[in-house]
């Protein structure tokens, strides 16, 4: 008997509760539906549709003058055969390896250096992320022209000379043009992370420093027992946007070295671009939005693995 009493007690609570929740969602769900549609449509013109074109065009040859020939999986088996390919991605590792080895600590020491300075802290934070306003062309342009110059007169080289060493060909040698470029590549964007670990260094209790004072911590104590353990969130993310920003490096070898020499800079985007625009044959978009789709999908699988595996790290304090 109390359940069939239950049942239209229920009946009449939600009899009642649906009209609310529809005249709520007439009300304030059509109205904000209004003021996003506009952006959900010129997001999806100019970001949805570009991915799912390349898609398409990765199965297909085209010129993108003549009509597209469907061909399968095709271009992906072209690429996968082609030796530059292998090349690319063992270039974009080694990259990737030294901007870490190199890009991902100095940001964070200075950060810390800049978070214990008594005085000029606003124009050292000027300072670190000038770098990051200089346009990307102009400062691989300065640094190729004036910094790893190969003749004497390069300021690196000129510095060498003083102590009796060089001139080196910084981009002309296989074996340095990688490291090279890391280097360039650190200094432009290294000041964007350093202003994220100062804003997040603001966020550390002050009373954990003074705690650690007491028990009589070092600074470099201090450092890993309680800055690095509170930052702990932010590296993650960093690092992981630090991983996805050197599989997707383009512009310094581009500018620098155009792959050279004996392809010893060709990354997976320079590669694309090789597809698409420089191809003797002509344009190889299919192969080019085959290889885009592949970089994509690891890049997604990757970032997905990532954060499984770190997703108890990164919060537990």
């Amino acid at each position: 008997m109390s359940s069939y009493a239950d049942g239209d007690v229920m009946h009449k609570v939600s009899s009642r509760r649906w009209p609310r929740v529809r005249a709520r969602f007439s009300r304030d769900g059509l109205g904000s539906l209004a003021f996003l549609l506009p952006l959900l449509v010129i997001f999806g013109i100019f970001s949805w549709f570009p991915i799912v074109r390349a898609l398409v065009m990765s199965l297909q040859e085209t010129n993108l003058v003549s009509e597209p020939t469907f061909v399968g999986v095709e271009n992906f088996a072209r690429v996968l055969a082609d030796p530059l390919f292998a090349t690319a991605v063992r270039n974009t590792a080694y990259f990737s390896f030294l901007a870490l080895l190199i890009g991902f600590p100095i940001p964070i020491v200075l950060a810390v250096i800049m978070s214990e300075a008594r005085r000029g802290k606003g124009l050292m934070s000027g300072l670190a992320y000038l770098p990051v306003v200089v346009p990307p062309v102009v400062s691989v342009l300065l640094w190729k022209q004036v910094f790893f110059n190969a003749s004497p007169n390069g300021l690196f080289n000129t510095i060498l000379g003083w102590i009796g060493l060089g001139p080196l060909p910084w981009l002309q040698n296989a074996t340095s043009a990688m490291p090279s470029i890391v280097i360039e590549a650190t200094w432009a964007g290294a000041g964007a992370t350093v202003i994220i670990y100062l804003a997040a260094l603001l966020t550390v209790p002050p009373e954990l420093y003074d705690a650690a004072e007491v028990d009589g911590a070092s600074i470099r104590q201090k450092i890993w027992h309680v800055t690095l353990p509170q930052l702990r969130g932010v590296l993650f993310v960093t690092l992981i946007l630090q991983l996805i920003a050197t599989a997707q490096l383009f512009t310094e070898p581009f500018l620098f070295t155009g792959g050279g020499p004996a392809n010893s800079t060709m990354s997976l985007l320079l590669l694309i671009y090789h597809y698409a625009f420089q191809n003797s044959l002509g344009g190889e978009y299919g192969m080019a939005a085959a290889l885009s789709i592949m970089l994509a999908a690891f890049l997604g699988i990757f970032t997905a693995g990532y954060f499984w595996l770190t997703r108890s790290w990164s919060t537990s304090s």
